[in-house]
């Protein structure tokens, strides 16, 4: 799953440094600027108004700050190309285009980048189809990223998916789905329970780092 492009962009890494990886498929939910990059070459990134509320909510991103460091790949690891793009064309046209040079044609032969967007009821279905199968229960996250990645994965070859949050941050979603109750692990069974506390710190440097000593100064903070 990848709307910020950070698990696919450590993917990339991994592979750069030898981790044996084949095609990177990324995974967007409706919010698919980055879909519409990897099938067009046109990064376009949304307003704020424009970015849509969705039930996987960490994916909910219009401009992917790590995109960035995957293009400067791309481009031979120029900075002034990067730059270019980045600090002119998208202030200037708010997009720039990358389709029909050899940059863009190198996505998929020498990246192997791919890319698949999903829907609300794309990951409802797959978290029900994972629980029946398996008796596991998905996130909403992992669910796009699954969706995508079946079936967009080469025939023959093993898929990995990144998994995001554990479901049980999304009872009501994974309820709608399936049916079944998620249950908190035993070592979070009694959050809700725990007392809250709240610092209230002014927003400057000092200030934040002045209680962030104090706090890891406690064992038990």
């Amino acid at each position: 799953p990848s709307g910020n492009f950070g698990n696919v962009c450590a993917a990339h890494i991994a592979r750069q440094m030898g981790v044996p990886l084949g095609t990177l498929v990324v995974a967007t939910n409706e919010n698919d600027v980055l879909d519409e990059f990897f099938r067009t070459g046109v990064y376009r990134p949304r307003s704020s108004a424009d970015t849509l509320a969705t039930s996987s909510p960490s994916m909910d991103i219009s401009k992917a700050s790590n995109f960035e460091r995957f293009i400067f790949d791309l481009l031979g690891r120029e900075g002034d190309a990067t730059r270019a793009l980045f600090d002119e064309a998208l202030v200037r046209e708010g997009s720039f285009d990358l389709s029909g040079t050899p940059e863009f044609a190198s996505l998929r032969d020498t990246y192997g980048f791919i890319s698949g967007t999903s829907t609300h009821a794309d990951r409802l279905a797959e978290i029900a189809r994972t629980e029946k199968e398996s008796g596991y229960l998905l996130d909403p996250h992992t669910a796009d990223a699954l969706f995508s990645g079946i079936y967009l994965h080469p025939v023959g070859v093993k898929t990995l998916c990144v998994e995001t949050v554990q479901a049980v941050k999304f009872p009501r979603m994974v309820r709608q789905a399936t049916g079944v109750a998620v249950e908190p692990p035993e070592d979070m069974a009694d959050l809700f329970s725990r007392p809250l506390r709240k610092v209230q710190t002014p927003a400057c440097e000092a200030a934040v780092r002045e209680e962030i000593e104090r706090l890891t100064e406690r064992p038990d903070a």
